[in-house]
């Protein structure tokens, strides 16, 4: 082989490696950024796992807001209307946060499967609840009046 053509060689085989690489790096660090969305149903049938961030919502279940008198860790449930989740944090909650208003809360899950909160969103106007909220309590009301349905 030419002296020319190994030298061409080397580079583009060079180059496809180091391309490689770094398309390789980019899609780990992707998906190591990447905040999962689950509903309470989905947590507690264990789709979701343990010690990954993620984020998670639904109805603040109204009566479940307990806070600790001594610091600012705050427990409370979300619902999607078929499964109930416990969420810890330790920090102020959001002013709009309420009962019976959706909440979406980003932390690791227990082993105990209660989310370790770091941060909580909440929202509350009546025309307004997050996408992924939506979609699952209208399908815990869908198989709701289904089995309805079918015990009449």
């Amino acid at each position: 082989m030419h002296p020319m053509r190994k030298q061409r060689l080397q580079i583009v085989v060079l180059i496809v490696v180091a391309s490689t690489i770094a398309a390789g790096l980019i899609i780990y660090m992707l998906g190591q950024n990447a905040n999962y969305f689950y509903t309470p149903s989905q947590v507690l049938s264990g789709e979701a796992p343990e010690g990954i961030f993620i984020r998670a919502g639904g109805m603040v279940v109204e009566g479940s807001v307990r806070r600790d008198p001594d610091s600012l860790a705050v427990d409370f449930d979300v619902t999607d209307g078929r499964a109930t989740l416990g969420i810890r944090y330790t920090g102020i909650l959001p002013d709009l946060f309420a009962e019976n208003e959706a909440a979406i809360a980003a932390g690791k899950l227990d082993q105990y499967r209660v989310l370790q909160a770091s941060e909580v969103l909440a929202k509350h106007d009546e025309k307004y609840t997050p996408p992924e909220v939506a979609e699952a309590m209208n399908a815990a009301y869908d198989a709701k009046q289904k089995r309805k349905s079918e015990n009449l």
